[in-house]
């Protein structure tokens, strides 16, 4: 559940919660005060973190508190308003994560007698910890089911893939068994009628307030697109808005959750304010994508589509996080829709969350970069080339292609479970593939030096997500091939890392041209050996991320956030 928290608050506020009917576990609508109270006093989830030296407060200790803030004297009235609305919207989009996730959440914190275990659950929308492998962390759970809550727990692939059910693979249906035991599907827009129809109702009150004509048009069809399931003609309003100052990214969006398959996307939310200044100065590299993408390191078949000339970068403050975005490591940019269709015809907004990438570095890497990049290489680490790191990052989601060369259908329908982890792997080595280009030509200021320090720094910083990440997963991949190309290495009196920088260049175009040609391919067994070779944690990695554990450092942040976290 996302709620608005605070290190000093000892309650929780008011939000919209969903119960689940114990009979057809499908959630309802219901409007209550969400109360902590339990027998051991009133629960705040992150009262406990830094106290304690028990197995769950190392657990709660992997995440470090930061405040979702703007300022709002920037804003109208009217937007005022529709950031309430939309945080409300939010809400709603958390308790549907909640049931695709897991289930029956309420079932499963009352069945919790310890507040800590309780607050971890929490954090992580069910008994599995998702920064470590999805273990159970509860009393009496195994392995997490791969397919979540979107496919019967006893599916087998071989059941589903015989299964001559139509809308299937449709990223918006879940898989259900009907009284004789037979497989259906059953779409979101009915699972989550009521649900969906107040957040509906919410976003086209919020229509009526919006002062941008784009922001208007894109709330209207968005709320539409809730109600039925088809995306589309909101992801092409979304991009056609320029100059609204408030944005919400919100539906079912990422299909990181179905490791089963990777086909069901599950429903998330970010609530945004533009930072109208910093987004007018990124706005120049997005005409760079057609050069970008016929100069990529591989051979021409790979790279014969032509990305959407229409693509924006922009800048945001982000107020509030919900659903499937809030679980877990969270994203601190954006790159949608994902749309293979749209993306073509159209291009793709990247949106970098300013304040959050800001939180990540402060608390998280330049910790680990002082333990563990070498002390004539730590002067390169920097926020200014983590942003641009992680800025293109975004960019490159894309290059390359999106659709396979040998009629095996889209990318992300011939790699499955795998698409994700490769797709981010790809978005890494193209992004720093950009920034190399971008330096040269002069477009980007400072030493390379600094984009690539601070890259190997992030590296670092996303392979504590684990296994079940598939961030994680792309980056356990690159850093066992580029150690294996002596892109960079370690001194073991010292415990630090140093780059090869001539190598590391090789070592950058060398991957970029694998995962490339795996992609085009649609090689589903070849990014499952390539997963199950490279995607691994060694003994010495290991060391390194228990020390870092050791001294305290996070793994990653939740948020302090809400209606009076912005001062509304």
């Amino acid at each position: 559940m996302v709620i608005s928290i605070s290190m000093r608050t000892l309650y929780l506020f008011t939000v919209i919660l969903l119960v689940f009917s114990c009979k057809n576990k499908e959630p309802e609508v219901k409007t209550e005060v969400e109360s902590t109270e339990t027998k051991t006093g009133v629960l705040s989830l992150y009262d406990f973190n830094g106290e304690g030296n028990t197995p769950i407060d190392s657990l709660l200790n992997k995440y470090t508190v930061f405040k979702l803030t703007t300022d709002v004297s920037l804003l109208s009235d009217n937007e005022k308003t529709m950031i309430k609305k939309f945080i409300e919207v939010a809400q709603i989009m958390d308790k549907l994560f909640w049931y695709e996730a897991y289930g029956d959440k309420d079932q499963l914190l009352d069945n919790i007698s310890d507040n800590k275990t309780r607050a971890f659950a929490m954090i992580n929308y069910g008994p599995y910890d998702r920064l470590g492998g999805n273990a159970p962390f509860v009393a009496g759970y195994g392995k997490k089911p791969l397919g979540a809550n979107y496919y019967p727990a006893d599916i087998t692939k071989e059941e589903f893939e015989n299964a001559n059910l139509p809308d299937k693979t449709s990223q918006y249906t879940f898989v259900r068994r009907d009284e004789q035991g037979q497989l259906r599907t059953v779409p979101y827009h009915e699972v989550f009628n009521e649900e969906l129809n107040y957040a509906a109702a919410l976003l086209l009150e919020c229509s009526g307030l919006a002062e941008d004509a784009g922001l208007k048009n894109y709330l209207k069809l968005r709320a539409e697109a809730l109600l039925n399931d088809e995306y589309q003609k909101s992801d092409f309003a979304w991009l056609d808005m320029k100059d609204n100052h408030l944005d919400i990214v919100v539906g079912p969006i990422e299909t990181y959750e179905d490791q089963l398959f990777g086909y069901k996307a599950s429903h998330e939310c970010y609530v945004l304010v533009k930072d109208m200044e910093w987004s007018k100065k990124l706005s120049k590299y997005a005409a760079f994508l057609p050069e970008l993408q016929e100069g990529l390191p591989v051979d021409k078949k790979y790279k014969a589509e032509t990305p959407g000339n229409d693509t924006e970068l922009n800048a945001y403050d982000v107020v509030y996080y919900a659903g499937d975005c809030n679980a877990g490591s969270k994203t601190i940019a954006i790159n949608l829709p994902n749309d293979e269709e749209v993306q073509l015809k159209k291009g793709t907004r990247r949106l970098q969350l300013k304040n959050a990438m800001k939180a990540k570095f402060d608390k998280i890497l330049v910790p680990i970069a002082d333990q563990l990049i070498a002390d004539d290489q730590r002067q390169y680490v920097k926020f200014d080339a983590f942003f641009a790191n992680t800025m293109f990052h975004e960019v490159a989601h894309g290059l390359g292609i999106k659709n396979t060369i040998n009629e095996k259908g889209t990318v992300r329908e011939a790699l499955k479970e795998h698409a994700s982890a490769l797709e981010e792997g790809k978005a890494d080595m193209l992004g720093l593939y950009m920034v190399n280009q971008l330096h040269k030509k002069g477009e980007l200021s400072g030493d390379i030096k600094d984009y690539f320090v601070t890259f190997m720094a992030s590296i670092f910083r996303s392979v504590r997500f684990g296994a079940s990440s598939a961030h994680g997963k792309a980056n356990m991949i690159r850093f066992n091939y580029f150690l294996e190309r002596g892109a960079f290495s370690k001194n073991e009196e010292t415990g630090k890392y140093s780059i090869n920088f001539e190598k590391f260049q090789v070592a950058m175009d060398q991957l970029s041209e694998l995962i490339l040609t795996l992609q085009g391919d649609g090689d589903y067994v070849g990014v499952a050996d390539l997963v199950k070779e490279k995607a691994v944690i060694s003994d010495s990695l290991q060391s390194d991320l228990d020390k870092l554990a050791s001294l305290g450092i996070p793994v990653d942040v939740v948020f302090d956030q809400g209606v009076k976290q912005i001062g509304l």
